[in-house]
């Protein structure tokens, strides 16, 4: 253990070879190489470098990175770098962190299927906030978001969710106008949950008849349609939680949430770029106070 305490690359040295056998038909090449990367990450196993002042030339010898995107000391640059991008994108509006929890049930299922099930976790998701908030009963605009999964909870038990840190409003379908929520509340969360459920349980259907689900140990009799359809059955008649938090302080606190909670990965994200100037949306400030050309 380091004097700065215990880290995952401590866990995984100690633990990662029994965790590797006691859950080998659940875990993909993928996630036991980047154990492995994590283990021997500025380690002697990745030889090493030395590192000498300019100054006085001292000199170190430093082990090598692993520079694995999921390795916690290689994303240290890449976070901070992706924060700064993320703050020229914050908008002068109130943010909201809205919630999408999976059922203990399906958690079980995303464990032995995590790349499938997580995959319909953001569509559904997604699929969700941008239908109701296009209601023009709810909100009538095109909303976007930053979505953040967690796959554990505060006990560090397996607990997959979503996170979203949603801007309180959107364009108008026309694109030309800022439709703003009202005040401190941003959308029905009993009506996301509903059609959260049941978009999430359509697609997981759909994967199960294309054969992409997998089932093993105690899920193994899963595999048959109708063990497969029982196993749903109250699923599709409890309440989905979704919860809808207050809105956050203010920008630079969206900021402070994405960076303990977000670590994002190298590849490029596909987003709109382009000048905003709409009607109803107030003007983003400089520092100076003054708001800036479009870009």
């Amino acid at each position: 253990m380091h004097a700065s305490g215990l880290e995952v690359a401590d866990i995984f040295r100690q633990a990662g070879s029994a965790y590797r056998q006691q859950h080998a038909e659940s875990l993909s090449r993928g996630q036991r190489c980047v154990m492995s990367a994590i283990e021997r990450c500025r380690t002697a196993a990745l030889g090493g470098h030395v590192e000498q002042c300019d100054n006085c030339g001292h000199q170190r010898i430093a082990y090598n990175s692993c520079r694995n995107r999921h390795c916690p000391k290689c994303q240290s640059l890449v976070c901070a770098q992706w924060l700064e991008d993320r703050q020229a994108d914050l908008l002068p509006v109130d943010y909201f962190h809205v919630v999408f929890t999976l059922p203990e049930a399906i958690a079980a299922i995303a464990y032995q299927n995590k790349a499938v099930v997580y995959d319909i976790l953001f569509h559904a998701t997604a699929e969700t906030l941008r239908t109701i908030a296009a209601t023009p009963k709810h909100l009538g605009a095109e909303i976007g978001f930053i979505a953040i999964l967690h796959t554990w909870g505060q006990n560090l038990h397996h607990h997959p969710h979503l996170h979203c840190v949603v801007p309180g409003g959107g364009l108008s379908a026309d694109g030309e106008r800022w439709v703003a929520c009202r005040p401190g509340f941003f959308l029905h969360v009993r009506v996301l949950s509903r059609l959260f459920r049941r978009l999430f349980l359509e697609q997981l259907q759909a994967a199960f008849d294309a054969g992409h689900l997998h089932f093993f140990n105690a899920l193994e009799a899963l595999q048959s349609l109708d063990a497969f359809a029982r196993y749903l059955a109250p699923v599709r008649k409890v309440k989905w939680v979704v919860y809808a938090k207050p809105p956050f302080g203010g920008p630079q606190q969206v900021l402070e949430y994405l960076g303990r909670h977000c670590q994002p990965s190298s590849d490029r994200l596909r987003r709109w770029q382009g000048p905003l100037s709409l009607e109803g949306l107030p003007p983003r400030l400089t520092p100076e106070g003054d708001a800036p050309g479009c870009r």
